[in-house]
């Protein structure tokens, strides 16, 4: 008897981003990705934690992934 598991819905959702994934600002790999306004915006870690505290505020959504970075992935 074979038994499969169906990929974990959160992980999936969890790494949404790709390294196609660019920062508007500097173009690094994006880790962070906020709405505002309707529009998606992507941050690299250091961007995005730089300008997170203005963001949060006026934001409806915000996706951070920079756990990945200290991952052993």
């Amino acid at each position: 008897m074979t038994t499969t598991t169906a990929p974990d819905a959160s992980a999936v959702l969890d790494q949404r981003l790709t390294a196609a994934d660019r920062c508007d600002s500097c173009g690094a790999q994006a880790y962070i990705a906020a709405e505002v306004n309707g529009s998606e915006l992507l941050f690299c870690a250091h961007h995005g934690r730089k300008y997170e505290e203005k963001l949060r505020s006026i934001a409806t959504s915000w996706h951070d992934e920079t756990a990945r970075l200290t991952a052993g992935d």
